[in-house]
């Protein structure tokens, strides 16, 4: 009892803490801290609030009824005639604030506005793009924004050095220059977590040499004293020649070079410049070298907003560089730190002078003294967190050039839909009926069309039928982990944006889905009554994956030599390795086990004994022809969306509409199926049974295209220098060109099986 009673006293006790621990938070409202969930809240009230204010924001009273701008004042819902109304006036009004040379990049108001007319249609979300949101919003989902208190450190990260001219990345620590500051064990921790598909690509981020503080400018300040002589040398000519870029990052955004009188913003900051060639360049004899600039400075405009209402602190909204060459003075005496007082490093007003430029000309036996230094200024705007994002998608394919390109996809769809229709309802109905009809009438006459050959329609392949599965289910498990991967993305459970995250999922899913390839695999060798299952299991699940590791280590020996960032570590591979032996195989096996144990794929017709002579066929019913045929329309209907992919593969575009992607594929699909069917039934009327191979080469040769498609594009939109940035493209466009020619050979092939089981099961036949 008096246990009891103890316990029911402590009870107490602890309550009645509790609640004058309650009446003093509300009691005092400086001490009410906010949870994630409250920040969250308000974070996407204040963008959506932000979403609705900018709607019809270029028009203006002028240009649209009173009663249509009341509306759109008071955040109502517009008809459609009103809807139109606006669109005009935003239109007349962008055209004239263009002409008068406002720019689109700046952070200014009239520039924001011009933006989010620019990307009003990025800016939607939802199954039919209604839903009104930011670019933050669709970019990063779930993401809400950071706060920063006054004089709280801030790191600014440093990424890739990389190039469009050349496929090469190096680390930003690769370059001479100022030594990795040190930090804090937790922030080391936290940095060196890293995705699979990060360290395939070379993402390593690392804390840049710059002290940040909030709201703390920092004037000119030095950082440190390099040499640069003999191979450094030459090597830092050679990368400015070949206008490799620094890629920086502050609060997950990338650094941003802006030009208000060009109207253009780009991402990261050159090493240096060398000036346009002159006709005295031309006569220069070829031993005396070009001049080459560096960029030893680096101006940085930090902008920031600030809402004491919505949250604490300052949120960054912008992270902007301009660099600049000037030959610093150099101490007679001592080493270079950040307390050094330098006559050319004084306030903010380094700016670049031709007189003062930092020339790295390269002559035999010199050495050229370099000092890093930086400037660092806080600007407050009105830009909101939501809408920091903008600028980098101004110069974005618009979503409408995506829409085009399905709508041509779907115009190839449909005239193949059409066709089909031909085939299926008129002739091949027709004949259905007319065979059904002779075999009730018992009429003697001699049997013609695709009829003839069911007794060898479904005779298996004599060659290589274990290559022709293998292939087949190889295909079906490239097609199931990109779909997989892609729903990921859709649904938010991945994000595209973060770097390495897509080509993670794409990995680990294709692991997963090696069950698939060895189902598939496995039930079409079983009915080609072969009986070496297992060495049918051990090539499905190490055919591909061994090709291409062999490839990339080979790749991987020269990155390595080049010093490259992409050049991955024995770890790495390692871990590739064991995910192969330890979950892709076993799942192989299990998924060969099942597709063995099942039984044996029905078919409507008895198969002879004999195989019937085939006749010659015309033509355009030639193997060679056919397959050329095939590729084509698969091919022609996702080019234009392949298009934007390679861009962003190669030319560090930024690409994010999987749902755009996810409806190509399934275009894909279809056209493959189509066309696969059209060309077996044409041959099959030509009384040639051999449909295996040629229904799965007939639409693989897409994968032919493609690779001729990144030729050209090597040949007209890529200008690489060096014979290993080439090698580089060529190795990696040739393995998505296997697994793209695979996929759809997969398709082509199923669809024709499931076509010729369908036909001839519809017909009586003795």
């Amino acid at each position: 009892m008096s246990r009891f009673l103890s316990a029911a006293g402590c009870l107490l006790v602890l309550l009645v803490h509790t609640s004058n621990a309650a009446n003093q938070i509300i009691e005092n409202p400086e001490h009410k801290v906010k949870t994630r969930r409250e920040k969250k809240k308000s974070a996407v009230l204040a963008h959506a609030h932000h979403s609705t204010s900018t709607r019809g924001s270029l028009a203006q009273h002028g240009q649209v009824k009173d009663k249509t701008m009341l509306k759109i004042e008071n955040h109502k819902r517009l008809n459609r005639r009103e809807k139109k109304e606006v669109a005009r006036a935003e239109m007349a009004t962008y055209k004239d604030m263009r002409r008068q040379g406002v720019d689109e990049i700046s952070n200014t108001r009239e520039a924001a506005l011009l933006r989010n007319y620019r990307l009003r249609n990025k800016k939607k979300i939802g199954l039919l793009r209604k839903k009104e949101a930011s670019l933050a919003q669709v970019l990063f989902p779930g993401v809400s924004p950071e706060e920063y208190m006054n004089g709280e450190r801030v790191w600014i990260y440093a990424d890739l050095v990389e190039s469009k001219k050349t496929q090469v990345p190096y680390e930003y620590y690769d370059l001479p220059g100022c030594p990795l500051p040190l930090e804090t064990e937790g922030l080391k921790r936290k940095r060196m977590r890293k995705n699979l598909g990060a360290r395939l690509q070379g993402h390593d981020m690392k804390p840049a040499p710059f002290d940040l503080y909030t709201l703390k400018d920092k004037p000119c300040t030095p950082m440190c004293l390099v040499r640069l002589e003999g191979k450094k040398l030459r090597w830092m000519r050679k990368m400015i020649e070949r206008q490799y870029r620094v890629q920086l990052q502050l609060d997950s955004l990338p650094v941003l070079m802006r030009s208000k009188e060009m109207n253009y913003a780009v991402r990261g900051y050159p090493i240096g410049f060398r000036p346009p060639i002159t006709a005295n360049d031309r006569r220069r004899p070829k031993e005396q070298k070009p001049d080459v600039y560096l960029y030893n400075h680096l101006k940085f405009d930090i902008t920031y907003h600030e809402d004491p209402q919505q949250f604490e602190g300052i949120r960054i909204t912008g992270f902007d560089v301009h660099p600049v060459s000037i030959a610093h003075d150099i101490p007679e005496n001592g080493p270079v730190t950040p307390n050094t007082q330098l006559s050319t490093c004084v306030g903010f007003n380094v700016e670049n002078d031709p007189k003062t430029f930092l020339n790295l000309s390269f002559e035999q036996g010199n050495s050229i003294s370099v000092i890093y230094s930086y400037d660092i200024q806080w600007i407050q705007n009105e830009l909101q967190w939501a809408d920091r994002w903008d600028v980098y998608l101004v110069g974005a394919p618009d979503d409408e050039i995506h829409y085009y390109s399905i709508v041509n996809s779907l115009m190839i769809v449909l005239f193949m839909t059409g066709a089909i229709a031909t085939i299926m309802i008129r002739t091949l109905r027709k004949d259905i009926a007319g065979y059904n009809e002779l075999q009730t009438l018992e009429e003697a006459q001699e049997e013609t069309g695709w009829k003839l050959v069911h007794g060898d329609v479904f005779r298996p392949p004599q060659s290589y039928p274990m290559l022709l599965s293998v292939m087949v289910g190889t295909g079906a498990q490239i097609g199931s982990a990109f779909v997989f991967a892609l729903l990921l993305a859709i649904f938010k459970i991945t994000n595209s944006m973060k770097k390495g995250q897509m080509l993670t999922s794409i990995i680990f899913l294709y692991v997963l889905c090696g069950s698939i390839a060895g189902f598939i695999s496995a039930r079409i060798y079983k009915y080609c009554e072969a009986k070496n299952w297992k060495l049918n299991s051990i090539v499905t699940a190490t055919a591909l994956p061994g090709v291409f590791v062999c490839m990339f280590s080979i790749l991987n020996i020269f990155l390595s030599m080049a010093g490259a960032a992409t050049a991955v570590s024995f770890w790495t591979i390692l871990a590739l390795f064991l995910m192969w032996v330890c979950i892709s195989a076993p799942l192989v096996f299990v998924g060969a086990f099942v597709g063995l144990k099942a039984s044996s794929i029905d078919t409507p017709t008895k198969t002879n004994q004999i195989a019937r002579f085939i006749p010659d066929a015309p033509w355009h019913m030639n193997a060679i022809v056919t397959m050329f045929m095939g590729g084509i329309l698969p091919f022609g209907s996702v080019c234009i969306e392949l298009a934007f992919i390679m861009s962003a593969l190669w030319l560090h575009q930024i690409y994010y509409v999987m749902g755009f992607l996810l409806a190509v594929v399934a275009i894909l699909a279809a056209t493959c199926a189509q066309v696969s069917i059209v060309l077996c039934y044409l041959q099959l009327c030509a009384e040639d049974h051999r449909w295996w191979w040629k229904s799965f080469w007939n639409c693989a040769m897409a994968g032919f295209y493609l690779f001729l498609y990144s030729l050209w594009f090597l040949s007209s939109r890529l200008d690489l220098v060096g014979f290993l940035p080439v090698v580089v493209y060529l190795t990696y466009m040739s393995m998505i060109s296997v697994c793209f020619g695979l996929f759809c050979g997969s398709v082509g092939f199923l669809s024709s099986f499931w076509f010729t089981r369908t036909i001839y099961g519809a017909v009586k036949v003795d």
